[in-house]
């Protein structure tokens, strides 16, 4: 298992490398100067029409049902394992990065939800079909097509191996294990050197079957569960996160020097300055695009389900995931470690992903640890499972790409999907995440190229759509 390991973190270190890195972060900018930084002046814009559906439209879901699969599928254990891991490996400054990596994925968002719309097919029943796939066969033309082939394959890859199945239901696991189990006592059965609770394995079945009951129902269903859950959850989240902040306000500032002085090397030893500030970077812009997934091409798919006829209007609320994803859920994650001190309690108690969100819980709530580990578990465990949900759909919308819509694969799918979700709890938290990553690395690739080849077209429709806006207001009513 041990050589195993390596061989993932070496293709990883390929994947995330500098290549990699400076085509995530050069086309967020690109497309902040072609948009003039929309993301910045139209937030308010982008925030009311969230929650305001349009009456008339084709498409599957409301507007802000896309919106809600979408964030289902972002807000997981990307900010609350992911940004506790980012944090070991990348020190505070990680935060930073995974900041500024939001900020530039807000236009990225924007460009993919504005192209998913803009290029969808619908079909005589109703059922959209749309994402980087399209947007690449049909708007960089049809020698292009073995491109969108492989972002489909990719995006297959990452549903089932890596962001929506296992790193999910492993954190869920680990939540569970942390709080009715932290001692490991009860062992229900071992593999090699590896033991596993009961509660894993209780864990691990009662995900599997909620998720088999949901995915077979398609978008319709999914929508309409993550747009109860996602919402509650995340209002839930934050708000103990402010009150654990509140709790600790005095450390708020000293939060801050950590993050500043790391992001930028300041704390490293003579001569490590520039390896420091490069992991965390590396770190914080990887498990920054794992959390909010600007640049994967995955929210598109949601968003080209959605009733609308404008695509910059479902381009500014698919930019919003990101805003609520990373700068504000991720924040309050890392804040709070750090408020309470849990980063540097790691290494100490031997303590790794979601036991570093549990711990900060447990040491910054005005109330008992075991309430904090509730929480947390609670927390992790809807958000992870929303997640699931949103990339069943994400990887059966690039099947029916793959297969032009062919039921018998994609109902053969699901099922091997909820075999992955089954398998998720059984495997390393470090292997699990680093074959997330690579499939995200791998995903991305293919849909950064599509949107810097489609950038003209996105300044285009964003030039028309506020020059037509400004003649008839009602476009947003």
């Amino acid at each position: 298992m041990e050589k195993f390991n390596e061989i993932l973190t070496q293709i990883n270190d390929v994947a995330w490398g500098v290549p990699m890195l400076c085509l995530i972060m050069g086309t967020g900018i690109l497309l902040t100067v072609r948009m003039g930084g929309l993301q910045f002046r139209k937030l308010g814009l982008a925030l009311r029409l969230m929650v305001k559906n349009e009456e008339e439209g084709e498409g599957e879901v409301s507007s802000f049902g896309a919106l809600c699969t979408a964030l289902a599928a972002t807000i997981g254990t990307g900010n609350i394992v992911g940004v506790a891991g980012a944090m070991v490996a990348g020190g505070p400054g990680a935060l930073f990065w995974m900041f500024v990596a939001a900020c530039l994925g807000m236009a990225t968002k924007y460009a993919e939800g504005l192209l998913a719309v803009k290029y969808r097919t619908i079909d005589d029943k109703g059922v959209a079909l749309g994402g980087p796939f399209l947007y690449i066969e049909k708007g960089m033309g049809p020698r292009w097509r073995w491109l969108a082939k492989l972002f489909a394959v990719f995006g297959i890859g990452a549903g089932l191996l890596g962001i929506g199945t296992m790193t999910q239901v492993n954190g869920i696991a680990a939540a569970v294990q942390n709080y009715f189990d932290p001692e490991k006592a009860n062992i229900a059965f071992s593999i090699g050197d590896t033991s596993y609770t009961w509660s894993t394995v209780i864990a691990a079945i009662v995900v599997t079957v909620a998720v088999a009951l949901v995915v077979i129902g398609g978008i319709q269903r999914i929508a309409g569960v993550t747009t109860i859950i996602v919402p509650f959850m995340a209002i839930l989240y934050v708000g103990v996160c402010v009150a654990i902040l509140v709790s600790n306000a005095s450390r708020i500032p000293d939060a801050f020097v950590s993050i500043f002085r790391s992001a930028f090397g300041f704390d490293a030893v003579a001569g490590g300055a520039m390896g420091a500030l490069f992991i965390a970077m590396q770190k914080g812009v990887a498990r920054g695009v794992f959390s909010n997934e600007a640049g994967l091409g995955s929210a598109p798919i949601a968003a080209a389900a959605a009733k609308t006829k404008e695509p910059v209007r479902q381009g500014l609320i698919t930019m919003t995931g990101t805003f609520i994803d990373t700068i504000i859920v991720c924040m309050m994650t890392g804040l709070t470690i750090l408020v309470t001190d849990s980063l540097g309690m790691a290494a100490e108690k031997d303590l790794e992903g979601a036991e570093i969100t549990a711990n900060a819980f447990g040491e910054g709530l005005p109330w008992s640890q075991s309430a904090g580990s509730f929480v947390l578990m609670l927390c992790l465990a809807f958000f992870a499972f929303t997640t699931i949900l949103g990339w069943d759909y994400y990887s059966e919308r690039c099947l029916a790409y793959l297969t032009k819509g062919n039921m018998t694969a994609q109902k053969t799918f699901k099922w091997l999907y909820v075999l992955a979700v089954l398998a998720g709890p059984f495997l390393t938290v470090s292997a699990v995440w680093t074959i997330a990553e690579i499939m995200n690395g791998f995903m991305a690739i293919p849909n950064l190229i599509g949107l810097l080849a489609l950038s003209g077209v996105v300044a285009a429709e964003t030039k028309s759509f506020f020059r037509r806006l400004k003649e008839n207001p009602s476009l947003i009513k």
